[in-house]
C-alpha cells in the first residue's frame, strides 16, 4: 500500500477570497474525490487552525492507494487535475511524499 501526504501552504488572499474560504473550498473538492475516483482507498483532509507557526500547512492531505501505479493512475486522473487546477493560483506552496506502508 502507498500512503500519499500532500501538505499545502496558501496565499492569504487570492481569486478575491481569504486564505479561510480558499482553504475550505479545496477540501470539499478534496474531499468528494473519493466518489469519484475509486483508486482512492481511504483519504482525510486536515486543516491546521492554530496559527502558532506560520510555517505549518494550511491543509494536509493523506490519501492511502493499493500501488505506486494506482496512485500514478490517480495523479493524471481528470477529477484529481481539475483540483490541482483550481488549487493553482491559491496556493504558496506543495510538498508530497508517498510512503510505502
Amino acid at each position: 500500500m502507498i500512503r500519499h501526504i500532500v501538505l499545502f501552504k496558501f496565499k492569504e488572499e487570492a481569486e478575491g477570497k481569504t486564505r479561510a474560504e480558499n482553504v475550505a473550498a479545496t477540501r470539499a473538492m478534496l474531499e468528494a474525490l473519493p466518489a469519484k475516483i475509486d483508486l482512492i482507498l481511504e483519504s482525510h483532509t486536515f486543516v491546521g487552525t492554530d496559527g502558532i507557526n506560520e510555517a505549518n500547512a494550511d491543509l494536509i492531505l493523506v490519501s492511502d492507494f493499493e500501488s505506486p501505479e494506482a496512485l500514478a493512475e490517480y495523479i493524471v486522473h481528470p477529477d484529481h487535475r481539475a483540483v490541482g487546477a483550481f488549487m493553482g493560483p491559491l496556493r504558496e506552496s506543495r510538498m508530497a511524499i508517498d510512503l510505502t506502508l
